[in-house]
């Protein structure tokens, strides 16, 4: 059946159903996430396992190497990776990339779960988590005081763990804040050994004290007034001095206060790390997006959240310290544009050939329609707008007219010989119909087996082959069905005249009829071509993507162990001084 004879004949069909696809692929192009690159899974598994106090000798004998020895047992191990510091202990399993992520994480968590009975029994629970490339910063901003005000860090880090993270958190794709410097608060009991002993006090009966007034655990149901009530244990003590005023209980009968063997304040914690903006002190707070939301939507939901912040907050100052979105809203444009750039371009061609705006018009036609129902097809296989599905677009602008310019070339031709346009249409899609799809499956072919690639790179492209091949493939139905039609509707007929070869063409019948002459010279010619070609192609630097020069710089510092928090400040400030 032609499909093609029966869209000329009845057009109506045709038009609804690509008046469809373009709307279906504008809605889908609107709500499309925006990213920098396409969010992948990679088989990594990271277990990170903590011991407070521990020296990095004695996790490394008692935890990381006993982690190991039970992960590699499990089948489709590539590498494994560990990282002792003091106290923690980070174990990186990497899988070869066709198992599983979820069966991944699975098997190591089992392979921990079995040998926790061995580890060190003060260990913190080992966790278990992958790795995803959607866990980047979006957005860094920084937190102050404004001047005037009397906050400090600690009720900024408090704002920020309580207000802001709310807040954001609320923002849709907003997957997580975490606060960059700043303090802890901490209540710290300080135990008095003179006191201690001059008591008969030991530290293990205030720990247990401690452990149970500040419980609170369930007790069950309990009976009251006919009523059946939840019954569970509350902790009462609040503030520091309430804490102080504890009841002690000791192990011959008596009862003495905590503060008479403890000095216990109202504190933070130890200092760990610090955040600063222009040489003052801030608290700031990263912003990262959920897996497949759109960098561009997180970023500007969360600016709009912080200046509602702003308003109601007038005695801290907000401001912006890393946007990385913009870079990938300047990508988006830059692609955009280079597609708006290349579809010109290319009816500008098709105009140069033709010269025909109506036969133009058919052929450019193919453009839009080609590319808009692909935006449909991303969506339906949950792909994004990201530099490579863009990048597959603008490469593929130019090929997607040529189905249409070999049909709209024929039906003219046709035209020259007298015929009406309809009955150039009908017989000029009659006669290279088979040609135009063997065209379009040979482009099809060339593009489809690079979201078939091996390794890494093959994760990315995968997105990119199937971009082209959808598009493609959309132009085929295009040539196929809207373009004849169009033709027999727009077309006027010529009169039947013969052309004369053009200046270019005559020169170029020249070279083919020597080439046809010396067939023997154009072989070795050819093939030399060819091998000379190959041969470069070691002496081409090679690279998973180009180098960038992002607008910013990104300097590590790292210290011999034993320095002090203090010592590392001082290092960091001469550095940015430097």
């Amino acid at each position: 059946m032609n499909f093609s004879s029966l869209s000329i004949k009845n057009p109506i069909p045709a038009i609804m159903l690509f008046a469809l696809l373009a709307l279906g692929g504008l809605l889908a192009f609107k709500s499309n996430a925006v990213q920098d690159f396409p969010d992948i899974e990679l088989p990594i598994v990271t277990v990170s396992a903590s011991l407070p106090g521990a020296a990095p000798a004695q996790l490394e004998t008692e935890v990381a190497r006993k982690i190991e020895n039970s992960v590699a047992t499990l089948q489709g191990i590539k590498n494994i990776y560990t990282k002792v510091l003091d106290g923690a202990v980070t174990v990186t399993v990497e899988f070869v990339l066709e198992k599983n992520i979820s069966d991944a994480v699975n098997d190591v968590r089992d392979a921990v779960a079995l040998i926790r009975a061995d580890l060190p029994a003060d260990l913190r629970d080992p966790s278990v988590t992958k790795v995803s490339t959607a866990g980047r910063v979006i957005l860094t901003f920084t937190a102050a005081a404004a001047p005037g005000s009397q906050l400090d860090e600690q009720e900024l880090s408090w704002f920020v763990d309580n207000t802001v993270s709310k807040r954001l958190l609320a923002v849709p794709g907003v997957g997580s804040v975490k606060r960059v410097g700043g303090v802890t608060r901490e209540v710290r009991v300080e135990l008095d050994p003179a006191k201690m002993a001059a008591l008969n006090v030991a530290a293990v009966d205030v720990s247990r004290r401690l452990r149970l007034v500040q419980q609170e655990a369930p007790g069950g149901r309990g009976d009251v007034s006919g009523a059946e009530q939840a019954v569970r244990t509350i902790a009462t003590v609040k503030t520091a001095a309430e804490l102080s005023k504890l009841d002690i209980p000791l192990a011959d009968g008596h009862h003495i206060r905590l503060d008479q063997v403890a000095n216990v304040t109202d504190t933070i914690a130890e200092r760990r790390s610090s955040a600063s903006q222009d040489g003052h002190t801030v608290v700031g707070f990263e912003v990262f997006r959920t897996k497949g939301a759109s960098e561009l939507a997180v970023a500007n939901g969360t600016k709009a959240a912080v200046e509602e912040l702003q308003k109601t907050n007038s005695n801290i100052i907000f401001k912006e310290a890393i946007d990385n979105a913009e870079p990938v809203k300047e990508n988006f444009e830059g692609s955009m544009e280079l597609l708006y750039e290349g579809a010109i371009l290319a009816v500008l061609v098709v105009w140069w050939f033709l010269r025909d705006w109506r036969a133009t018009l058919v052929a450019s036609a193919a453009l839009p329609l080609s590319v808009i129902p692909t935006f449909l097809a991303l969506s339906y296989f949950a792909y994004t707008l990201n530099t490579v599905t863009l990048l597959s677009l603008a490469l593929v602008v130019g090929v997607l007219v040529d189905d249409a310019i070999v049909e709209i070339e024929n039906i003219s031709r046709h035209l020259r010989m007298g015929k009406t346009p309809m009955q150039a249409a009908m017989e000029a899609a009659d006669e290279i119909g088979m040609a135009v799809i063997a065209t379009t499956f040979a482009l099809v072919a060339v593009f489809l087996p690079t979201a078939f690639m091996a390794g890494i790179p093959g994760l990315f492209f995968k997105q990119f082959g199937w971009t082209a091949v959808l598009a493609v493939l959309a132009s085929l139905v295009v040539a196929r069905l809207l373009t004849p039609m169009m033709a027999a509707y727009i077309l006027k007929p010529v009169k039947h005249h013969e052309e004369k070869d053009s200046w270019m063409m005559q020169r170029y019948l020249i070279v083919m009829r020597w080439c046809l002459t010396h067939r023997l010279t154009t072989a070795i010619a050819s093939g030399v071509f060819f091998i000379g070609s190959i041969l470069l192609v070691p002496l081409l630097p090679t690279g998973f993507v180009p180098p960038a020069h992002p607008g910013h710089t990104q300097v590590n510092n790292e210290m011999p162990p034993g320095n002090t928090f203090a010592e590392t400040t001082t290092v960091a400030k001469r550095i940015r001084h430097a």
